[in-house]
């Protein structure tokens, strides 16, 4: 006998989403999570009366009224702009690279000036159609931008030379021949006040919950405690990873209290230089515009991952893509399990995204 009618097999925003939306059709779902709290990586904890963000910084930003419509019935949101800086030794760069970059590297002020010394550094490389990051980063920017501001990073980031990396991962970033900090060119754009927690507990308020769940360890119970699961941890790991490993990034934090009022200023600064070993620092308080006496900083250091580690980021080179299609063949046949969010179908979303997708998952499952 099913006691539920959706197992949903993780507590972040698709598995609380689909479970919100499932439990307003009067269907009964059970969430597990192998973690000790709700929330996945959006998980914020309060220490010091500050929003601290347990996993890296989360900014909600997107262009969809509908889901920012739909996020907003769980909170409210503040004005946070997300403006990042980038160190490089003594020196600081406004992030992503505009005009203030433009201003600071070279001395130019218009648009027209900075594009033609982005041109005048791009003809002394000979590089026409780019094959990796490292050409494609010049091309956008130029050499001494690409030096200064991306090649280390990137390297630490993705634990590889640029020279190795595909050329499309660089293309997400933004490029501005204006005078304009912000980084998303989103129309909506916060942080919600008090903490993204409390928008995952709204969602499963009246929903069963187990926590320190490991569905792998408690598969036999598990897997027929339900008419149907949703899976939103790794594809590969589900399928007891038969045809290998996907490949991702992990990332390790230090977070610590200080007896200060202000740390860097910002909420996020990067350090570009590869002697630096963390990519970036994250002041948890700036997220909210806090006073408080103390403040909260993550060091965030990129690392290889292992699967005793947290992935973070699909590694979405030709290799990973062509064995995660493997995986959803084999996925596409079963008619019990349902694979959602970046590791159940191996692919960065941003939250929005992430909403959107469990959305029309539950349009198509509950009013099908």
């Amino acid at each position: 006998m099913n006691k539920y009618d959706y197992l949903i097999v993780g507590a972040g925003l698709f598995g609380s989403v689909f479970a919100y939306e499932a439990n307003k059709k009067g269907k009964k779902c059970l969430v597990i999570d192998k973690r000790n709290h709700i929330a996945g990586n959006i998980y914020t904890e309060n220490i010091e009366n500050i929003n601290v963000h347990k996993y890296g910084a989360h900014i909600f930003h997107t262009s969809n009224k509908e889901i920012w419509k739909y996020i907003n019935q769980f909170a409210e949101f503040n004005r946070y702009t997300n403006s990042p800086i980038a160190r490089y030794k003594d020196e600081v760069y406004n992030m992503p690279f505009n005009m203030n970059t433009f201003n600071r590297m070279w001395g130019v002020f218009t648009p027209d000036e900075a594009k033609e010394k982005i041109e005048e550094e791009l003809k002394e490389t000979n590089i026409d159609e780019p094959k990796n990051l490292e050409e494609q980063a010049i091309k956008l920017v130029g050499k001494t931008i690409y030096e200064k501001l991306v090649k280390g990073y990137t390297e630490k980031q993705w634990g590889k030379r640029a020279t190795e990396l595909p050329s499309f991962i660089i293309k997400r970033l933004p490029v501005r021949f204006t005078y304009d900090n912000n980084y998303f060119n989103d129309l909506y754009q916060g942080i919600p006040i008090g903490g993204y927690t409390q928008i995952i507990e709204k969602m499963l308020e009246g929903i069963d919950i187990r926590l320190n769940c490991d569905f792998f360890e408690n598969k036999k119970e598990l897997e027929n405690i339900a008419k149907k699961i949703i899976f939103t941890g790794p594809i590969d790991a589900f399928y007891n990873y038969c045809f290998g490993e996907l490949e991702y990034r992990s990332i390790r934090f230090e977070t610590e209290v200080l007896d200060k009022c202000n740390y860097q200023g910002n909420a996020v600064v990067n350090y570009t230089d590869y002697e630096i070993p963390y990519t970036r620092i994250i002041e948890h308080k700036h997220f909210e515009f806090g006073i408080q006496s103390k403040t909260v900083i993550s060091r965030e250091y990129s690392d290889k991952w292992i699967r005793k580690k947290e992935p973070y980021y699909p590694i979405n080179n030709e290799k990973n893509n062509n064995l995660y299609e493997r995986y959803k063949k084999l996925a596409d046949k079963d008619n019990k399990v349902i694979f959602g969010g970046r590791l159940g179908e191996y692919k960065y979303y941003d939250m929005d995204k992430v909403i959107k997708q469990a959305l029309n998952l539950a349009e198509r499952e509950l009013n099908g």
